[in-house]
């Protein structure tokens, strides 16, 4: 939940916050300030992650976005420790020239998506293997090539950048990111069920989202003027909506043994009240008077109804 207080599902270590205070000497790790825009990005993009891993689950999940942080690799590498774990790298275009962010996925989590793809119970090894098997390098490769969609709709209402799936790596050792490297963590929370839930992790390189910092720094909703000729084109295109409107002269009421007698020839009585009702579509628009206008018959309104009274739209 964004900019909410940490949940019991979150994951028991401690993590910095998003706003770091300068050190004497200390390079700025977060050269953007407030980072509640990027918070909002992280909450559109948690939404979609229902879509992409329930038919994985094959039950439906919880998805749901934790507080981000600012650190540099070697610390985030270190607070992961040496478990397996799936890193797979996303050029970013546009982009400062070879920034790249990351998608990290739990090593334990990919074996279990993996047994369920080949029809098992979702279960892993009590003893987690030391790298990847090629079919769980492709897995997690199938899965980074679905989230550069909704990874690209949840940055569109802030600018348009691309996401590249490259080679998964067991190893982030074999990354080509340096340690002092600052990153923006973008933590995810997906629960299935009762299961305890697991976390996918998108970091975005400080150095890779600075030719963005204008629209970083700005807010996510912008209310704008709309474009006059826009809006002109549009109310004319409403204007020529075309709706049927009736007018409903008489509804006699009969018993079904006549109704059932009927033959041709036959009459059936009705009488036509001073007003009768005029609709637009199953909406009433008024009253009116029958009577007749240049030979056709014709209504002559008399009354039109108030929106809350009959025309829903």
């Amino acid at each position: 939940m964004v900019n909410a207080e940490a949940t019991t599902e979150r994951r028991t270590r401690e993590r910095a916050p998003a706003a770091h205070a300068e050190g004497l000497g200390a390079a700025k790790l977060n050269p953007f300030g407030d980072l509640h825009t990027l918070q909002h990005l992280s909450a559109r993009f948690a939404r979609a992650l229902r879509g992409v891993f329930e038919p994985l689950l094959r039950q439906e999940v919880r998805a749901w976005a934790e507080p981000l942080a600012v650190q540099r690799f070697a610390d985030y590498r270190a607070e992961r420790g040496d478990t397996l774990t799936g890193w797979l790298p996303f050029a970013m275009v546009p982009a400062a020239v070879g920034a790249q962010a990351l998608c990290v996925l739990e090593g334990r989590f990919v074996l279990e998506l993996l047994d369920l793809f080949f029809g098992g119970t979702g279960a892993a090894p009590a003893q987690l293997p030391t790298e990847f098997s090629p079919a769980a390098d492709a897995l997690v490769g199938r899965i980074g090539s679905i989230l550069t969609q909704p990874l690209r709709a949840a940055w569109e209402p802030l600018t348009r950048i691309d996401f590249n799936p490259g080679r998964v790596e067991s190893s982030a050792a074999m990354l080509a990111i340096d340690a002092d490297d600052a990153m923006i963590v973008t933590r995810f929370g997906i629960a299935a069920g009762e299961a305890s839930p697991v976390f996918l992790d998108i970091l975005y390189p400080v150095v890779g989202l600075k030719p963005h910092g204008a629209t970083l720094t700005g807010k996510v909703l912008d209310k704008a003027e709309a474009d006059p000729a826009w809006r002109t084109a549009l109310t004319r295109s409403v204007m020529n909506v075309r709706f049927p409107v009736r007018s409903v002269l008489a509804e006699p009421v009969v018993p079904l043994s006549l109704l059932v007698n009927l033959k041709p020839g036959d009459v059936i009585p009705i009488s036509i009240g001073g007003d009768v009702p005029v609709m637009v579509g199953r909406d009433r628009l008024g009253t009116g008077t029958v009577g007749t206008s240049n030979g056709f018959a014709a209504v002559r309104l008399t009354s039109i109804a108030q929106l809350d009274e009959g025309l829903s739209a």
